[in-house]
């Protein structure tokens, strides 16, 4: 299984929310920091404001800062909230199975059950767990960005 661009963003911008001393952090420090696009941390930031995840203070001197304490912030919620299906195979979509053995298959329950067991475990972690060593999180983020490779661009 592979989580979405959109919830692998959405998990990093609340771990930088979750160690920003200051209080309030931007979207522009947030994209600079992670060297990703502005315009979906934008829409993820969205989302999560919808959710209660994170809050936005307008204005001048305002960004964005946790909507609750770190430590109350399920990493499971969180991808259940950002991932848009969870169907990891065709017959797990009703609507659009054209499977034919659909009907006598058991890869679709042996599936299933991994997908449970998979957001069970991201239950059993909150936000505060991911961020247990901020000193070490900081540092990785003022580290020199990587060298992208030819051809390649900055913002997906």
């Amino acid at each position: 299984m592979q989580l979405t661009r959109h919830s692998d963003y959405a998990l990093r911008l609340l771990m930088r929310l979750a160690i920003e001393p200051r209080g309030l952090v931007t979207i522009q420090e947030v994209a600079s920091d992670y060297r990703i696009s502005r315009n979906h941390l934008m829409k993820i930031a969205l989302e999560l404001g919808r959710e209660g995840f994170i809050e936005t203070v307008r204005g001048r001197g305002g960004g964005l800062r946790l909507g609750r304490p770190a430590a109350e912030i399920c990493i499971g919620a969180v991808v259940r909230t950002t991932e848009d299906s969870f169907a990891l195979v065709e017959c797990f979509d009703a609507a659009h199975n054209r499977c034919v053995i659909t009907g006598a298959c058991r890869l679709r329950g042996a599936l299933r059950e991994a997908l449970e067991a998979f957001v069970a475990v991201l239950d059993g972690y909150t936000l505060a767990d991911l961020v247990a060593r901020p000193d070490a999180l900081w540092s990785s983020l003022r580290a020199p960005a990587p060298a992208l490779p030819a051809g390649a661009s900055q913002n997906p």
